[in-house]
């Protein structure tokens, strides 16, 4: 158990001070750039706390056949971090792994790392203004501030398919890779055709001996313009000016691609949306030999209703004799497959899932309880009154809780962009709340209200909510038929997190007396700030 100092105040009761000024749980990309933030504001009184062995979170976590980034390695990574030297235009996780590592020791963060810990309860001590941390050994630790920095793709998510735990074979999530797994020569299916299937079922299907692919909806995709990066590549892209222009090359792109979708009128949504679907169908279907399998993997629902993806490679693979592709649901898996409704049983050896993570699901993000004032957990509020958070960092009744991907702070793009906001604007929130002496720092209800409001409001003519998208099953939308995704540009989202008006929180002032060593003395006054 980790003990926490006692200081006394003037009114002569203990007040506990905490183990450390800030807690950061996470150490991926979102948990290294909030302990970044921090110490640009002079904060050094921090601890982040990894429930893995290292740093780098989802790519420390994800180490499946063929996992990369999927945009542009330029654009996924940090802007204070620029890199010249990668290997490809678009990274192998292997990489992005060694990128975090590498950040980490140059901004001295392993000496504030504390891995293997896993937080199972965080709650809110009212009477002292600071965070109760739970670990998994049974230890509690302290803070002032906590920024859960646990990213949205954490928690693994099998199908809701009956029997599938009755499969006498290998079944692992693309999440989970089991590498003492051998592949060569065996049967083999993948539930799912989502972003990481479309990695996966290129990099497998020459090894495996057959290769089933069962898909529920298929996925819009487009050519993926990578490329080794050679030594000229890596002299342009280490001149600052040329890869500074690379970078708002993309970010303009995207900003076209993505995020008008949210914010665009709708009659150019609509234009800009029926363009792409036409040169992308053209596209897809030149990909396919099979008649048949061509229109089984062409989506009927909307281009942008679910996440798109780019493969040079992954609709070729179906045109191999090894690899079939199964679109009739799936009823039951036995111990030695699966059963579609048809009544087929597909017969495997090994059964891959990669059917995603628990995004929106109660209990998710954080994947542990965190009780606010009066006993409040936030799933039950999520769950009761819709996902919502200020700029996706704050929320009324939950002081000192500072958000890295929480509801409507993420624009549709790269994580990256919203990670430098939200962690900007936490580290600002929390400076201002030392320069004035506080021990908490709550966002005001009526300002985050008005900012939840104003995202609904938004949100009007968002396509999600039309016919367009019917049938898409995206994961756009959340179980309240809300779309939690921040509806604006990625410009916006830049300047409202670094510029918002510092008087949005409330910071409670209670400046303490320590307790006084005998043979000197001391006088400071407690006061009690704006509640």
């Amino acid at each position: 158990m980790t003990s926490s100092t006692k200081v006394e105040t003037t009114a002569s009761s203990e007040e506990e001070v905490p183990d450390h000024e800030v807690v950061v749980i996470g150490a991926g990309f979102g948990g290294i750039a909030s302990a970044i933030a921090l110490q640009r504001k002079g904060i050094s009184d921090y601890l982040i706390v990894e429930k893995w062995g290292d740093v780098g979170g989802t790519w420390l976590a994800n180490t499946y056949p063929g996992v990369a980034v999927d945009i542009p390695s330029f654009i996924y990574s940090f802007s204070f971090e620029q890199r010249a030297d990668w290997s490809r235009v678009f990274a192998p996780g292997a990489e992005l792994l060694r990128y975090a590592r590498e950040i980490v020791d140059k901004h001295g963060l392993r000496e504030k790392l504390r891995v293997n810990t896993k937080i199972e309860r965080a709650e809110f001590d009212e009477t002292q203004n600071l965070w109760r941390l739970c670990t998994d050994g049974g230890e509690q630790i302290t803070c002032r501030f906590l920024v859960p920095a646990v990213g949205g793709l954490e928690r693994p998510k099998l199908p809701d398919i009956d029997g599938l735990d009755s499969f006498a074979g290998s079944l692992m999530h693309t999440a989970l890779w089991d590498h003492d797994v051998d592949l060569t020569g065996k049967r083999v299916a993948v539930i799912g055709t989502g972003a990481t299937s479309l990695q996966l079922v290129p990099a497998i299907a020459e090894k495996v001996g057959r290769l089933t692919v069962f898909q529920r909806t298929p996925i819009w995709l487009g050519p993926k313009v990578d490329a080794e990066i050679g030594s000229r590549g890596r002299r342009i892209l280490g001149r600052r000016t040329l890869r500074s222009a690379f970078r708002v090359v993309g970010t303009v792109a995207t900003e076209l691609a993505m995020s008008t979708m949210l914010v665009g009128p709708a009659w150019l949504n609509d234009l800009s949306r029926r363009a792409t679907e036409n040169q992308m169908r053209k596209w897809m279907s030149s990909q396919v030999d099979d008649p048949a399998i061509r229109e089984k993997l062409i989506p009927q629902y909307g281009f942008g209703c679910k996440r798109p993806s780019m493969s040079n490679t992954y609709l070729k693979t179906f045109n191999r004799d090894n690899v079939s592709l199964v679109t009739e649901s799936i009823e039951r898996v036995t111990e030695k497959g699966v059963v579609t409704v048809d009544g087929i049983e597909h017969e495997v050896d090994v059964l891959i899932c990669a059917t995603g993570f628990k995004l929106w699901d109660k209990g998710s993000m954080p994947p542990f309880p965190v009780v606010g004032r009066g006993g409040m957990e936030l799933g039950e509020f999520w769950q009761n009154n819709r996902f919502q958070a200020y700029q996706g960092v704050s929320i009324p009744d939950f002081p000192n809780l500072f958000l890295v991907i929480g509801p409507y702070g993420f624009v549709l793009g790269s994580y990256i962009w919203m990670i430098e906001a939200t962690t900007a604007h936490l580290s600002r929130a929390i400076s201002e709340a030392n320069k004035r002496g506080a021990t908490s720092c709550e966002i005001r209800r009526n300002v985050h209200d008005a900012y939840f409001k104003k995202c609904l409001k938004r949100q009007e003519s968002n396509m999600l909510f039309t016919p367009t998208c019917a049938g898409s099953n995206t994961y756009y939308l959340d179980h309240h038929g809300d779309s939690p995704f921040r509806p604006s540009t990625h410009g916006e989202m830049y300047w409202q997190n670094r510029h918002y008006d510092l008087n949005d929180y409330v910071y409670g002032i209670e400046t303490l007396r320590p307790v006084i060593p005998t043979g000197t003395s001391s006088t400071r006054r407690v006061e009690n700030g704006d509640k």
